[in-house]
């Protein structure tokens, strides 16, 4: 996300959505207290502001308290705030807490594991996106390859094979594939890594019960892209 169009969607909002006295009214007359902006421009920034709360704080609206009937967009606000203070001072945070390391970001993970993972992973469901992610990755693979035949570790296994192609059995070299040692090393290993994931990752999914916690989801997600991105980068030989 840009954080600094960020931060300034937040600034606009919290001053929308602030609760005010309006001028000319006693400050004794608690009733008269309404939100800064006209509604419906509240309506139209709240869209914004609400994809931007699910980026920096998706629990938001499980943390903070029900809508109040009085003031409708004061959760919003509330929300809006803090998701301000945590992008303005991010960088203080990991520096004070002890912790500047370099951060993961989903969004930029290769298309095929995020497209396929992301409205799941915004609804909390780790390991189904985790699960969507790799049966994205082996249907574009699937369709590069134009095969419906196999999938998931044959799919990668016939697909990485040393064996010249044959009809029905194209093949992929990886980018910058020379033939040589290697070259012929990294193909094993990316058909141990497509093992790996699908053996590791994907298939437990179906058996197992409960909910993976969001780092180790996330640290899947990764091992997922990292195949994506060989695969995509492979040229096809038929």
């Amino acid at each position: 996300m840009d954080e600094e169009w960020g931060r300034g969607e937040l600034r606009s909002f919290i001053e929308l959505s602030k609760i005010i006295q309006p001028p000319r009214q006693s400050e004794m007359i608690a009733s008269s207290r309404q939100h800064a902006g006209p509604d419906e421009l509240i309506v139209a920034q709240a869209a914004i502001i609400e994809s931007i709360l699910e980026r920096v704080s998706p629990t938001w609206r499980d943390t903070l308290p029900a809508p109040s009937p009085r003031f409708p967009w004061k959760r919003h606000w509330e929300a809006a705030t803090r998701a301000l203070s945590q992008l303005e001072r991010s960088q203080e945070l990991r520096e004070k807490l002890g912790e500047d390391a370099p951060r993961l970001d989903a969004s930029k993970l290769h298309p095929w594991a995020w497209d396929g993972a992301r409205s799941l992973w915004r609804s909390g469901h780790y390991r189904e996106s985790v699960h969507a992610a790799a049966v994205k990755i082996n249907a574009e693979t699937q369709n590069k390859l134009n095969r419906r035949d196999i999938s998931e570790t044959k799919l990668f296994q016939a697909a990485l094979s040393t064996d010249p192609p044959q009809a029905g059995a194209p093949r992929l070299r990886l980018a910058g594939d020379d033939d040589g040692k290697t070259a012929k090393s990294v193909r094993r290993g990316v058909s141990a890594l497509a093992e790996g994931a699908y053996a590791a990752l994907r298939n437990p999914i179906g058996h197992d019960e409960g909910e993976l916690d969001e780092q180790r989801a996330l640290e899947q997600l990764a091992v997922l892209s990292v195949l994506a991105r060989y695969i995509d980068d492979a040229t096809v030989l038929r």
